[in-house]
């Protein structure tokens, strides 16, 4: 009797993954892959296009024809902000471009003095300014700076729509991708922004389909389903959704640490949107508020840093204990002289205090590494509290590296002492999402509860301890 399953292509900037997902929502098989970069016209490094599109259609392949599966649906998360621009045979017309290719000021000048300057224009469509990261403008960069290359482009598919583009043959945009600051979407009126026509862009997105929708495609001589794919962002929160009935944030953490409120609808103001700001968008359609702080490159930054001053190995921090006698020894010393605060208080909070700080100031390894992370969770805290304004959460979910970090985990905790604060497990939560956003059409069983893995973080107990 072969299982039934999803499977699931989770493409990250560096690991390519696919899964295999029982009706149970068990992990039953796993694959992984890596390969090289290549370089755009400009000589910047940017994703093979060719080598991914060679890679899901063997990785797929090969799960296909195991003798033990029974493959029922076919779902792809992969990473945002980034379109792979296709001609009239499916096939890419460019490279695709990699988000953090610089971009040409002038141009980005022109195009906010055409369309109502930075500000209003932010607002509106809940995108801070982040030039390549703002996916629409590399759309917006070829047709004026190579209008014969934007010519051949039939569509513009954002990465997780082109990945199902390989197997389903059919062309997609969906909302979790296009609701990601794109600079496409405007939140005011709930539909494409007027650039979007007004440079005859909107003729090279494909049809908005809703993340839930599947097509049935014949692929081994068996009927499938096939989903259209979900920005990874987005997809993470998925099984949090189905999961709790309570609002809550959800502090995803990793190279960045990124809170989402899925219950707070209030606008994006100027001042949010200078802190980094910015909305996703559910697959429901629903908009979720949501800031970013550059946490965990911070983190990897400063333990180097840690490392080679202590003479420690690179992940030492892993066996630092939390210590609250040291948290408060470090309040009450408050070891910050010479540091300009001023210079660190402008937005966005991309430069860590720690950083500022003279490592011979502390007498151990675990004292300074404390203050490290006691210096993240003061800017996690500020935030944090930007999509916390305006709405009514109960409880914090923190997933990700952090969420194994006890000192963090207690800072945090201590300064929501009127929230619940959870370390919350969810095994590939990305993967996972994409999974359950198409349950209803593959799988008959009902969700299991026991999704999500939590630990309980008592913010009271904490500020108890320092007390004492």
């Amino acid at each position: 009797m072969k299982t039934p399953v999803c499977a699931v292509l989770d493409i990250g900037k560096t690991n390519k993954k696919v899964f295999l997902f029982d009706e149970n929502y068990r992990i039953v098989l796993e694959k992984s892959g890596q390969f090289p970069e290549t370089t755009d016209e400009d000589g910047d490094p940017c994703e093979n296009v060719d080598l991914l599109t060679d890679w899901v259609i063997q990785s797929l392949q090969e799960v296909l024809s195991l003798e033990e599966y029974d493959v029922k649906a076919i779902n792809f998360s992969t990473y945002g902000a980034s379109f792979v621009h296709v001609g009239e045979d499916g096939k890419p017309v460019a490279p695709l471009y990699n988000y953090l290719k610089p971009y040409p000021e002038a141009l980005k000048k022109q195009f906010y003095d055409t369309y109502g300057g930075e500000q209003e224009f932010s607002r509106k469509t809940a995108s801070p300014i982040l030039g390549s990261l703002n996916s629409g403008m590399i759309i917006y960069r070829l047709k004026h700076e190579n209008p014969a290359l934007f010519e051949t482009i039939m569509y513009s598919l954002h990465l997780p729509q082109y990945v199902s583009s390989l197997i389903s043959g059919q062309f997609a945009s969906d909302i979790t991708s296009i609701g990601c600051h794109t600079n496409l979407w405007d939140f005011d009126t709930n539909a494409y922004h007027a650039w979007v026509s007004q440079e005859q862009i909107g003729d090279k997105l494909a049809p908005i389909q809703s993340a839930d929708v599947v097509s049935t495609h014949v692929l081994n001589e068996q009927e499938r389903i096939v989903g259209v794919g979900l920005h990874d962002s987005s997809s993470a929160l998925i099984p949090y959704l189905v999961s709790f009935l309570e609002p809550f944030v959800l502090i995803s953490t990793g190279t960045w640490c990124i809170s989402l409120n899925p219950y707070n609808h209030t606008p994006l103001t100027a001042e949010e949107l200078q802190y980094d700001c910015l909305c996703y968008m559910q697959y429901n359609g629903k908009p979720v508020k949501a800031s970013r702080l550059f946490a965990g490159y911070e983190h990897e930054q400063q333990t180097k840093r840690l490392a080679a001053h202590f003479d420690k190995d690179l992940d030492f921090y892993k066996k630092v204990a939390f210590d609250a006698a040291i948290i408060h020894q470090l309040k009450t010393e408050k070891k910050t002289e010479g540091i300009d605060f001023e210079s660190l208080s402008k937005p966005p909070m991309t430069e860590g205090l720690f950083g500022k700080r003279d490592l011979s100031a502390f007498e151990s390894y675990e004292q300074a590494y404390h203050q490290l992370i006691l210096d993240i969770v003061g800017q996690q805290i500020i935030s944090t509290e930007l999509v916390l304004r305006g709405s009514t959460v109960k409880r914090i979910f923190v997933d990700g590296g952090f969420s194994k970090n006890p000192i963090y985990m207690n800072l945090l905790a201590g300064a929501f002492p009127d929230l619940e604060v959870f370390a919350a497990s969810v095994a590939q939560a990305t993967s996972l999402g994409a999974a359950l956003s198409i349950h209803r059409h593959w799988n008959p069983k009902t969700l299991p509860p026991d999704l999500i893995d939590l630990r309980f973080y008592n913010g009271h107990l904490f500020l108890d301890g320092l007390a004492s």
